[in-house]
């Protein structure tokens, strides 16, 4: 486990939990830097690469915590609840291209459906007018095809969901899974 391949996967991450603990740039920025120096100075502490996430997140809470008692602003921060932050539009753009290999191997009329509803931002009413069904009619295909979407992604991946029902982290399942890549 190298410092820099560590911080290049994760600092990205870290530096949404901190901003969504502190709202000062400048100050995330210090405490990023905190973070990364005491990342360097203990990663020997680590027993497992699968642990080094867990434990990149403890140092970052604490940092948090200590940061709030510096300062006199006691926030008690729990690194078990969800870590809530806004994805910039790019990042739902990006995340929108990961999902259509998925959508795409749906039969036609769910891809089109889910296509046009959940990538395109389409209204379901309008859809609906669109195809010449009754919205409700509408509703219930997008059901479906929801339920078959999620089949292609249990098929590919286990999924760590919080209790807002927020993907906050997966495993694939198998590495030949060419739709997982």
């Amino acid at each position: 486990m190298k410092i820099e391949d560590i911080w290049l996967e994760y600092r990205a991450a870290l530096k949404r939990f901190l901003h969504s603990k502190i709202s000062n740039e400048t100050d995330v920025e210090d405490l990023l830097q905190d973070i990364l120096i005491k990342t360097h100075h203990n990663l020997n502490a680590v027993k497992t690469q699968k642990s080094v996430k867990s434990w990149l997140f403890q140092i970052a809470n604490n940092t948090i915590i200590d940061y709030y008692r510096k300062n006199g602003r006691v926030q008690i921060t729990n690194i078990e609840d969800p870590i809530l932050f806004e994805e910039p539009q790019e990042n739902k753009v990006d995340l929108s291209n990961c999902i259509s290999p998925f959508i795409n191997a749906l039969p036609d009329e769910h891809a089109s459906l889910l296509t046009a509803i959940d990538i395109n931002n389409q209204s379901q009413k309008q859809y609906a007018e669109q195809l010449g069904v009754s919205y409700s009619t509408l509703k219930s295909r997008v059901q479906k095809s929801r339920g078959l979407l999620k089949q292609v992604f249990d098929d590919c991946c286990h999924f760590k969901i919080d209790k807002f029902g927020n993907v906050y982290d997966y495993d694939v399942k198998t590495k030949n899974y060419d739709r997982c890549k």
